[in-house]
């Protein structure tokens, strides 16, 4: 099975730099581009900007300097008028008083989208992330971690994005539910075709789930490399032990080292 083909950029970033104050500058000199269905992943050292960079593209704030575009508009219009925009963050942010399904819906009701459409794509939802209808009717009080970040991620899905920013979804979980949840992650993306920037301090996840991996500096953040990775999708668990994996998960590692001085 190969990846859709690579369409036109949806994200232009031109000299981007944002501020907080006179005397905190977060990201700066930053220009790259994403593809309309490419999976890109952010790496970089703690505080080095990668989520203000995550939440300029969301539109969540405006950039002090440069201009940032999703699909030709800036990302605040594209997300209300053309580009279906959804965020997944580092903790679920589940309502505790809702059932599973009705935390899914959530997202469906703010938009206004049609009450007859909520089953049908809360269920494909469930269906994408490996939940059953049984767990749909559960509180997150009842769900484990991993449970739990998959409700937030089916959350994001139930809104048919165009593009899914991720805020390192799976940063507390232990190492082998984080590898179970990278690999599924990579199974719905082959099926929906949707863009991903995802955010992470994990080398092996990043090269395991990306396309090309950008890697920035430590704060104020800039691009320092951008790395294409080579391997066929999909992306096997026995992919982690090829030798390959393992030399350019150590170049990136030793890039990272450097970068953080």
């Amino acid at each position: 099975m190969v990846v859709p083909e690579t369409r036109p950029s949806i994200i232009e970033a031109r000299s981007v730099a944002m501020s907080f104050g006179a005397s905190r500058l977060a990201v700066t000199d930053i220009s790259c581009s994403v593809g309309a269905g490419e999976f890109v992943a952010l790496l970089g050292p703690s505080g080095c900007g990668k989520s203000t960079l995550l939440r300029l593209v969301a539109g969540l704030m405006s950039p002090t300097q440069g201009s940032l575009t999703i699909g030709g508009m800036s990302p605040e219009i594209a997300r209300r008028e053309t580009h279906r925009v959804a965020f997944v963050f580092q903790e679920p942010n589940l309502l505790p008083w809702r059932t599973v399904a009705a935390n899914i819906r959530l997202p469906l009701e703010l938009q206004q989208v049609p009450r007859q459409e909520h089953s049908e794509r809360i269920e494909r939802s469930l269906r994408l992330i490996g939940l059953t209808p049984d767990d749909s009717r559960k509180r997150p009080r009842n769900l484990s971690g991993g449970m739990r970040m998959r409700v937030s991620l089916a959350r994001a899905l139930v809104t048919q994005p165009d593009l899914l920013l991720m805020d390192e979804p799976f940063a507390a979980l232990d190492d082998v539910l984080r590898q179970q949840l990278n690999e599924e992650l990579v199974r719905i993306w082959m099926l929906n075709h949707w863009t991903g920037l995802f955010v992470t301090h994990n080398v092996a996840e990043a090269v395991f789930l990306s396309q090309r991996i950008i890697v920035m500096s430590r704060r104020p953040g800039t691009i320092v490399a951008d790395v294409p990775i080579p391997f066929a999708y999909p992306r096997e668990p026995s992919l982690r032990a090829d030798p390959e994996f393992a030399r350019l998960c150590g170049e990136l590692s030793q890039k990272l080292r450097e970068v953080a001085q």
